[in-house]
């Protein structure tokens, strides 16, 4: 099975890049060409007569991102500054708070905080605004420039004010920076149960997911009696390695594939004999900041019934992106494909739907907090398969049996919901026998 180093399923990236054919510029139109002359004649006005001087790089990468701002929300001109970013999110490994954001109309928003990080730790929740850092109003200012200011040597403090929708006043934090290191696997065992937390699809997710299988079945000296894989609040990374967790799970068929502009443009990519589970029942617990690479993996594994998908519907990004080599210290990100899940399904806009909707009822602000997900993003890639659709209406009654409140489950120990809900129907699925997926 072919391994697709150079492409990106979320905000990270791999750092091998693909030179641009220059060949490719003979093809432009020669309509293309007068609207080229209008761009000259404005670049010229401005270098003439704007009120102080501009620097000619300044303007062209300026051009670069208005042109790239005009297509997906995921297309980008990545420079020096965006290249260490890139790597930082890939390796791991830098002084901060632990936080993956976006710019959505000049204002820092934040995707999912890192866990067990000082973001996570203070509270900090998907869909918050982060406004001003050390008393400095960052609204406005590039996605950069915001970032670089949150980072900071280890141990030093930095205020940063917070504003979550629903709250009539902002949250003024403190916090202490860290070293922050991505360890995208985590595992335990609870019950019997193995848990295989991937956090992130950096470069050795897929083999710390596989060391993980194999240290769950160590330590109880036999096979657990299911897994919980979770995805909650996991952006997404590198799609060989979505390909490479989802192989873990799988005994064989297709994992995803992904299609370009053209009809012939179409790459598959399956699983090798061998489930390192044996069979085991399998819950994927998903929730809105499940994104992309993880979308994948979910979609899998749900369209091959190898397991429940619980908890609530994901993200919706399904698109691929490219580096493509400009220069030596400059590269075009381009949204290149869409990725389908085995049943020929894209999870663009409508993202993956559980076969199990529980909600987060451990979390206090968790019906007054807004969701995010890529519906929202301006210039979004329009689903058209969703389009069409005629499903029926959904039903909107509450299910009698997550009633309970944040303080009730607190007072019985119960932290997180989902994971305590999962953990409990293992049990049932267990009893159930082997599914059917790990016998095909």
């Amino acid at each position: 099975m072919s391994r697709p180093f150079l492409q990106v399923t979320a905000a990270v990236a791999a750092l091998a890049l693909v030179p641009v054919a220059t060949g490719a510029m003979a093809q432009v139109d020669s309509g293309a060409y007068r609207e080229l002359d209008i761009f000259m004649d404005v670049y010229n006005r401005v270098k003439a007569e704007y009120v102080e001087q501009v620097d000619n790089k300044v303007l062209v990468k300026g051009a670069i991102q208005g042109m790239l701002s005009a297509l997906d929300p995921h297309s980008s001109y990545v420079d020096e500054l965006d290249f260490e970013n890139l790597r930082i999110q890939t390796e791991g490994n830098y002084g901060g708070l632990g936080l993956t954001v976006t710019q959505e109309d000049g204002a820092v928003k934040v995707i999912a905080p890192t866990e067990d990080s000082p973001a996570d730790r203070a509270g900090i929740k998907a869909g918050d605004y982060i406004t001003h850092v050390a008393g400095k109003l960052i609204f406005g200012e590039t996605l950069d420039a915001a970032v670089s200011e949150m980072r900071g040597p280890a141990g030093s403090k930095v205020a940063i004010t917070v504003v979550r929708p629903g709250r009539d006043k902002p949250m003024e934090l403190t916090l202490v920076r860290e070293t922050i290191v991505q360890k995208p696997v985590k595992w335990e065992v609870k019950d019997g149960i193995g848990i295989v937390n991937i956090n992130t699809f950096s470069a050795s997710t897929g083999a710390d997911t596989r060391a993980a299988i194999m240290a769950i079945q160590k330590s109880l000296g036999r096979q657990p009696t299911g897994y919980v894989i979770d995805l909650r609040s996991n952006g997404g990374g590198l799609l060989n390695q979505a390909i490479e967790v989802t192989d873990a799970f799988l005994e064989r068929g297709e994992i995803v594939s992904q299609r370009g502009r053209e009809r012939t443009d179409i790459e598959r990519y399956y699983a090798r004999p061998g489930d390192l589970t044996k069979g085991a029942p399998i819950i994927v617990l998903v929730d809105a900041g499940t994104a992309s690479a993880s979308e994948i993996v979910a979609g899998a594994l749900q369209d091959h019934h190898r397991a429940v998908v619980m908890g609530e519907r994901t993200f919706g990004k399904g698109s691929v992106q490219t580096l493509l080599q400009l220069g030596s210290a400059n590269a075009l990100r381009l949204t290149t494909a869409r990725y389908y899940t085995p049943s020929g399904k894209s999870v663009q806009e409508g993202g993956i739907e559980p076969d199990l909707m529980v909600p987060q009822l451990s979390d206090e602000d968790y019906k007054s907090r807004p969701v995010f997900r890529e519906a929202d993003l301006r210039r979004h890639l329009i689903n058209e398969a969703k389009v069409d659709d005629k499903t029926l209406e959904e039903d909107a009654a509450t299910d009698p049996r997550f009633t309970a409140t944040a303080e009730s489950l607190k007072k019985q120990g119960i932290e997180d919901f989902q994971l305590d809900y999962a953990l409990k129907t293992i049990g049932r699925l267990a009893n159930s026998g082997p599914q059917t997926a790990a016998r095909r």
